[in-house]
Protein backbone atom coordinates (compact mmCIF):
# COMPACT_ATOMS: atom_id res chain seq x y z
CA UNK A 1 0.00 0.00 0.00
CA UNK A 2 1.50 3.63 -0.74
CA UNK A 3 1.30 6.07 1.12
CA UNK A 4 -1.44 8.77 0.06
CA UNK A 5 -2.45 12.21 1.08
CA UNK A 6 -5.71 13.34 0.80
CA UNK A 7 -6.45 17.36 0.57
CA UNK A 8 -9.73 18.14 1.69
CA UNK A 9 -10.74 22.31 0.57
CA UNK A 10 -13.74 23.48 2.44
CA UNK A 11 -14.43 27.09 1.43
CA UNK A 12 -15.75 29.13 4.19
CA UNK A 13 -14.17 33.16 5.38
CA UNK A 14 -14.43 34.25 9.16
CA UNK A 15 -14.95 37.54 9.38
CA UNK A 16 -15.00 39.78 12.59
CA UNK A 17 -17.83 41.52 13.97
CA UNK A 18 -16.93 43.56 17.16
CA UNK A 19 -16.29 41.12 19.66
CA UNK A 20 -17.65 38.48 17.23
CA UNK A 21 -16.63 35.67 15.01
CA UNK A 22 -18.98 34.77 11.63
CA UNK A 23 -18.25 32.14 9.82
CA UNK A 24 -19.14 32.68 5.84
CA UNK A 25 -20.21 29.81 4.25
CA UNK A 26 -20.19 29.40 0.21
CA UNK A 27 -23.90 29.94 0.11
CA UNK A 28 -23.29 33.22 1.69
CA UNK A 29 -25.22 32.14 4.54
CA UNK A 30 -23.73 33.38 8.10
CA UNK A 31 -23.21 31.47 11.58
CA UNK A 32 -21.98 33.21 14.72
CA UNK A 33 -19.78 31.76 16.88
CA UNK A 34 -21.38 29.91 19.90
CA UNK A 35 -21.35 32.28 22.78
CA UNK A 36 -18.58 32.23 25.97
CA UNK A 37 -19.63 30.90 28.88
CA UNK A 38 -18.27 33.21 31.65
CA UNK A 39 -18.63 31.23 35.44
CA UNK A 40 -18.05 34.10 37.55
CA UNK A 41 -17.25 31.79 40.68
CA UNK A 42 -18.09 34.84 43.20
CA UNK A 43 -21.81 34.74 42.02
CA UNK A 44 -22.20 31.07 41.69
CA UNK A 45 -20.63 30.63 45.29
CA UNK A 46 -23.40 33.23 46.95
CA UNK A 47 -26.01 31.51 45.05
CA UNK A 48 -25.35 28.19 46.21
CA UNK A 49 -25.07 29.27 49.85
CA UNK A 50 -28.52 31.47 49.44
CA UNK A 51 -29.89 27.98 48.25
CA UNK A 52 -28.13 26.21 51.35
CA UNK A 53 -29.21 28.80 53.85
CA UNK A 54 -32.78 28.99 52.60
CA UNK A 55 -33.37 25.17 52.92
CA UNK A 56 -32.15 25.24 56.62
CA UNK A 57 -34.75 27.76 57.22
CA UNK A 58 -37.45 25.71 55.72
CA UNK A 59 -36.29 22.14 57.40
CA UNK A 60 -36.16 24.04 60.89
CA UNK A 61 -32.24 23.45 61.24
CA UNK A 62 -31.88 26.75 61.93
CA UNK A 63 -34.99 29.35 63.08
CA UNK A 64 -33.07 32.94 62.33
CA UNK A 65 -30.94 34.66 60.04
CA UNK A 66 -29.30 35.84 62.98
CA UNK A 67 -28.43 31.64 63.81
CA UNK A 68 -26.94 30.96 60.29
CA UNK A 69 -24.96 34.07 60.79
CA UNK A 70 -23.84 32.94 64.17
CA UNK A 71 -23.15 29.23 63.06
CA UNK A 72 -20.66 30.81 59.68
CA UNK A 73 -19.38 32.89 62.00
CA UNK A 74 -20.16 35.63 59.75
CA UNK A 75 -22.63 39.31 59.63
CA UNK A 76 -26.70 38.45 59.58
CA UNK A 77 -27.07 41.35 57.01
CA UNK A 78 -24.51 39.52 54.29
CA UNK A 79 -26.76 36.38 55.24
CA UNK A 80 -30.00 38.66 54.42
CA UNK A 81 -28.19 39.69 51.03
CA UNK A 82 -27.34 36.22 50.07
CA UNK A 83 -30.54 34.85 50.51
CA UNK A 84 -32.46 37.51 48.56
CA UNK A 85 -30.39 35.98 45.69
CA UNK A 86 -32.77 33.01 46.09
CA UNK A 87 -35.62 35.42 44.82
CA UNK A 88 -34.34 36.23 41.50
CA UNK A 89 -36.16 34.70 38.32
CA UNK A 90 -35.70 31.07 37.24
CA UNK A 91 -34.00 32.20 34.21
CA UNK A 92 -31.53 34.22 35.74
CA UNK A 93 -30.60 31.66 38.25
CA UNK A 94 -30.36 28.65 35.53
CA UNK A 95 -28.12 31.76 33.40
CA UNK A 96 -25.81 32.06 36.44
CA UNK A 97 -25.13 28.34 36.87
CA UNK A 98 -24.44 27.95 33.05
CA UNK A 99 -22.23 30.85 32.86
CA UNK A 100 -24.19 32.68 30.17
CA UNK A 101 -25.71 35.53 32.96
CA UNK A 102 -25.43 39.12 31.44
CA UNK A 103 -21.71 40.37 31.55
CA UNK A 104 -22.80 43.56 34.47
CA UNK A 105 -24.40 40.55 36.13
CA UNK A 106 -22.12 40.55 39.00
CA UNK A 107 -22.33 39.42 43.02
CA UNK A 108 -21.97 43.04 43.83
CA UNK A 109 -25.42 43.86 42.03
CA UNK A 110 -27.42 41.51 42.99
CA UNK A 111 -26.32 41.80 46.51
CA UNK A 112 -28.09 45.70 46.17
CA UNK A 113 -32.05 45.36 46.23
CA UNK A 114 -33.36 44.10 42.90
CA UNK A 115 -37.00 44.19 41.87
CA UNK A 116 -39.02 40.91 43.42
CA UNK A 117 -41.40 40.22 40.12
CA UNK A 118 -39.14 38.36 37.89
CA UNK A 119 -40.50 40.05 34.56
CA UNK A 120 -38.95 43.49 36.59
CA UNK A 121 -36.11 41.27 36.99
CA UNK A 122 -34.95 40.38 33.32
CA UNK A 123 -35.39 43.88 32.24
CA UNK A 124 -33.21 45.12 35.12
CA UNK A 125 -30.09 42.41 34.96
Amino acid sequence: MTDQTITVSVPFAIRKRGRRKLVITPDGMTTSQAPRTRIDSALLKALARGFRWRKLLETGDFATIEEIADSENINPSYVSQVLRMTLLAPEIVEAILAGTQPAGLTRAKVMKPFPLTWIDQKGSS
